[in-house]
Formats: structure tokens, C-alpha cells, sequence
């Protein structure tokens, strides 16, 4: 593995980081850095920006607002975007149904979809997961019934995250009940949330937040134009997704700017004769996740370098389960900086800092890294059988 840069990659890594770092407003990468709330306009300004820059969809294919560059580069993109506290292009339109309707879609629906899908003119949310279809999503029951030149959808959706934010969504639904496995009669249609029958409920979260969200679909008119690919083929489409999806989970620079911030505000909390920071067992657990982060990143770019172009690399799991687990222990370290003033949550008439009552719903709105995107136990279970072979 090549551990350094070649002079190409620190010149491209530099061109990022400047545009990052002074066309993005500063406003909304401190909101992001600081764990504020980052509004659906502050995601929108920023894909926009992304996007009119060519930097929003570089995974996609050339034609469609893609860029011909390396693992590398791609790695780089997304780190130097991580570590500058930029919002990431909305992970629906990028990661998901982006490069689904790309691969799989009809010329027409590529050209109906895609430059839309590209600019956020789309807000695109992720119908998958339902009541007793999440871990193992091909039990999924959501049915769509051919009926003339549409299908008439019928359903549940649940865990829908920012389906109060989306425009549109992307869907598995059963077109074939009969089939011999479950995974096949599975189809994958696109579909306007505003249709007649669509309605969206709040689920509040541990944290007291809304994030996520119940569809509930009935009596759906949908037309059949709107089906990306072939009927019942939903199931291969899905797999391809959710491999874009892992890879970009990984978070490193996301979690060393979480540490960053731990670091800095345990360097203001009184311990003893001096700070938090200098105490020796809290410096000992800062130096231990910064090597654990360095281990996962050198790991990253192994996986980057080794990585064919086209094909999934069965060690991103790897990289999910890690990079998971290590954003749960930053934002755990970060309530434990605040302390006893990380309890008060929402309270307004007390002296405890902004960022102490932040603490403890992030830490228990973090709790999900090692359940979405294919759980931990999924992740160890494909390590154990593609990568080690038993």
C-alpha cells in the first residue's frame, strides 16, 4: 500500500480544501463541527454549491454529472469534506437512487431523473426498511399491482429518514407474491410522496428528535413508467445500493473532527489542578481512539488502493463495523466532558452550556451507526464468510 500522496493527489487534496474551506459558508460548517442543528435550506445551499462546482456526484457516471477520477481521488473528495465540516451531498440523491437510475435506468428515466436527482431539485427519501422487514428487508410486504399503465401500491414504510424534507421517493414493493423466493418479485419504483394515498407520520426519537418517520401508502396510483429497471428485479438493483452505501459510512474525518472538539472542550473543564485534558487516564483515552482512528484510516486507504473500479470490496464491511463503532465512542467521550451537564436536556434556565445539553441526545441518536447501513452482526457475518472464508 502506498501511504503518502504523489504530488498529483497533494494538489488535488489542496484545490479541495481551499474551495471547502472558503466557498462553503462558514456559518453552516460550524453548525455541522459544533453538532448544531443543520437545516434543510443549510443541506440545500450546499449540494447546490457542490453541484454547480462539478463536486456533488463525482461517483456517477461522467455523462451524468460524474468525474473520471481514482479511488483516491474520490477517497480524498469525501475525507477533505469531512474534515472541513461541509454538509455531504444529500446521501439519497448521491449515493442511493442516483446511481441506481444510472445503471439500471431507462435512457428515459435517466434523462427525466438524474439531472434533477444531481442539483437537489429532488429531495429523494429511501423506502425500504418496514415493521417486520428491516435486518431481513426481503420479507418486505408492500405490494404494487399492475393495473393498466400503473401500479396500485399498497403498504407500510417505517424508519423513513427526512421523508417530512422529500419530494420523492425511491421504494421496494412486491410485484410478484408468488415467486419461489422471497428475494425475487421484488420491483423498485420512484414515486411522488405528495401522491393521493402517501401519508407521513413523525417518529420521535431517544434524543427528542425527528429524523425518521412511518409512510404509509394506500391505494397509491403510481405509473408504470416510474419503474427503474425490470419488474421484479428490485432485489439486485437493492444490493448495489446498499453497496454504495457502506463504503461512505466509514466516517474517519467526521469522527477526528469530533474528537477535535471533545479535545477542545475538555481543555476548558477543571479537573483536579488542572484540565480534563491533562488528566493522565482521559489523555491516555484520547491517545488510544486517535490510534484507533489512524488504524482505520490507514485501513480505508488500503481498501481504496485495492479497490477495482465498478466493484464492491467485500472489506468495506470491515470499515462499517470499525468506523461505526468508533463514532460511538467519540460522541460517548464528548458526554463524558460534559458531565453532569450533559443531563439537562432542552432546559433554557439553566447554566449548563449549549454544548454539554447537545451531548447526550448525540450520544443516544449516535447509538443507530452500528444498525443502519447492514448492522454490526450482518457485517461481521459477511466478514466471516467472503473475507475469512468460514
Amino acid at each position: 500500500m502506498k501511504i503518502s500522496l504523489s504530488s498529483d493527489e497533494v494538489a488535488f487534496r489542496d484545490e479541495l480544501r481551499a474551495f471547502y474551506r472558503t466557498q462553503i459558508p462558514e456559518e453552516i460548517r460550524e453548525r455541522v463541527k459544533y453538532g448544531r442543528e443543520v437545516s434543510r435550506e443549510d443541506v440545500v445551499t450546499t449540494h447546490k454549491l457542490l453541484n454547480d462546482n462539478g463536486l456533488a456526484v463525482p461517483n456517477w457516471p461522467v455523462e451524468w454529472g460524474g468525474k473520471d477520477w481514482t479511488p483516491m481521488q474520490r477517497h480524498i473528495w469525501q475525507d477533505e469534506m469531512q474534515l472541513a465540516s461541509v454538509p455531504e451531498p444529500l446521501t439519497f440523491n448521491a449515493q442511493m437512487v442516483g446511481p441506481v437510475i444510472a445503471q439500471f435506468g431507462s435512457q428515459e428515466i435517466k434523462e427525466r431523473f438524474l439531472p434533477p436527482t444531481a442539483a437537489l431539485d429532488i429531495w429523494w427519501c429511501q423506502g425500504f426498511s418496514e415493521p417486520d422487514a428491516g435486518s431481513d428487508l426481503a420479507s418486505l410486504r408492500t405490494t404494487a399491482v399492475r393495473d393498466g399503465d400503473s401500479y396500485i401500491v399498497n403498504g407500510q414504510k417505517i424508519w423513513t429518514t427526512l421523508a417530512q424534507h422529500a419530494d420523492w421517493i425511491f421504494c421496494l414493493v412486491r410485484t410478484d407474491p408468488g415467486a419461489p423466493k422471497k428475494q425475487a418479485g421484488i420491483s423498485f419504483l420512484l414515486f411522488d410522496v405528495k401522491s393521493p394515498g402517501v401519508t407521513i407520520r413523525p417518529i420521535k426519537l431517544i434524543d427528542g428528535g425527528h429524523e425518521v418517520n412511518e409512510v404509509f401508502f394506500e391505494n397509491v396510483r403510481v405509473p408504470a413508467d416510474q419503474l427503474v429497471g425490470a419488474e421484479n428485479q428490485g432485489w439486485t438493483y437493492a444490493k448495489f445500493l446498499l453497496g454504495n452505501e457502506r463504503t461512505g459510512i466509514t466516517g474517519v474525518g467526521r469522527s477526528k473532527v469530533k474528537l477535535a472538539v471533545a479535545k477542545e472542550y475538555a481543555s476548558k473543564t477543571r479537573s483536579g489542578s488542572g484540565t480534563l485534558l491533562t488528566d493522565p487516564v482521559f489523555a491516555a483515552r484520547i491517545a488510544e481512539l486517535e490510534n484507533e482512528l489512524l488504524a482505520l484510516e490507514l485501513t480505508q486507504l488500503r481498501v481504496v488502493s485495492q479497490t477495482e473500479e465498478g466493484k464492491p470490496n467485500p472489506a468495506s464491511s470491515v470499515l462499517k463495523l470499525r468506523g461505526s463503532e468508533l463514532q460511538q465512542e467519540v460522541t460517548e467521550l464528548l458526554l463524558d466532558v460534559a458531565g453532569p451537564d450533559g443531563l439537562p436536556v432542552g432546559a433554557t434556565d439553566i447554566a449548563s452550556p449549549e454544548w454539554a445539553q447537545r451531548s447526550g441526545p448525540a450520544y443516544l441518536n449516535y447509538r443507530k451507526t452500528t444498525i443502519y447501513g447492514g448492522s454490526s452482526e450482518v457485517q461481521r457475518t459477511i466478514i466471516a464468510s467472503t473475507i475469512l472464508g468460514l
